[in-house]
């Protein structure tokens, strides 16, 4: 049994935490208290009680360290870091975008950092309160802490698998989130796809994520803007990305570590990304401030 800590018990850190406290010594660490987690799934109700802090001068070192805040919070999480580290801590980072390492090693060492590729179709309701549509699943890098990473897991319903390009997992899910920005904008639906022109534009998109992917290292295919494209357009009307849920709530969105790194890496290799520019400029200019 491992002392984990999860900070940020939103629809993915919720989840999380409530499928390790099956099997380990869970702490959230969380800005609003609350009773319990549940989880609604599609095989049901899954409840679990946690150890709860919202002070951080409360935390005490643990063995793994999950952070599941906004990308754009890592000054204020790495509060909690320090507070829960000891020599031997790792540091899960299950965050958006493709900079989880160069975002947290100013306050962590980098060798203690595992970087996480996340799928959860998941939806915070209330505080402690989440809707699950899927069983989600978690991609790490093939390396010992990755593979200590899976093994945390094991005897939960969650998947982890290892990758040994895991470059590649994160420009794959940074080209579907690259999309987003569309219906955040619009505040429509993904399926918003199905009109052509805004197919055509998500395309462009994502085909940028790509050029500047490969030149990271990523192994992407060349028909993977139409393979997004078309799974937007058959998503359900009530399907929102986060980067859309946040907007509609009134909330700080993750623009620059999505759409901003595409534009951020593009202009390292010279390569041209318009279309993200574009979005991400209009989108951070209706972006809610703290």
């Amino acid at each position: 049994m491992a002392k984990v800590a999860v900070v940020g018990p939103g629809a993915v850190g919720g989840t999380v935490a409530a499928e390790l406290a099956r099997v380990h010594e869970v702490l959230v660490c969380a800005r609003t208290p609350f009773d319990r987690l549940e989880i609604e799934t599609p095989d049901g109700l899954m409840v679990a009680s946690p150890r709860m802090v919202c002070d951080v001068a409360k935390a005490e070192p643990v063995d793994w360290v999950l952070v599941a805040t906004k990308a754009y919070d890592h000054a204020s999480t790495a509060l909690w870091m320090r507070a829960l580290a000891s020599p031997h801590t790792r540091f899960a980072i299950l965050q958006n975008g493709v900079e989880h390492v160069e975002r947290f090693a100013p306050y962590v060492e980098a060798a203690s950092i595992v970087p996480v590729v996340v799928d959860c179709s998941a939806s915070r309701t209330a505080p402690g309160r989440i809707r699950l549509r899927r069983a989600g699943s978690l991609v790490v890098p093939s390396s010992p802490s990755g593979k200590a990473f899976v093994g945390l897991f094991a005897a939960t319903q969650v998947a982890v698998t290892t990758s040994t390009n895991f470059t590649t997992a994160l420009f794959r899910k940074l080209c579907v989130n690259s999309v987003g920005a569309v219906p955040a904008l619009l505040l429509k639906p993904g399926n918003i796809a199905r009109i052509d022109a805004i197919a055509d534009l998500m395309r462009e998109l994502v085909r940028e994520c790509i050029t500047v992917g490969r030149k990271e290292g990523a192994e992407l295919s060349d028909d993977l803007a139409d393979v997004i494209v078309t799974n937007m357009q058959g998503a359900a009307d009530d399907v929102m990305n986060s980067l859309h849920s946040d907007r509609a709530r009134g909330l700080p969105m993750e623009v620059d570590a999505r759409n901003g790194a595409i534009v951020r890496l593009g202009k390292k290799h010279a390569i041209a990304t318009p279309m993200n520019q574009v979005m991400a400029a209009l989108l951070e200019a209706v972006n809610v401030r703290d």
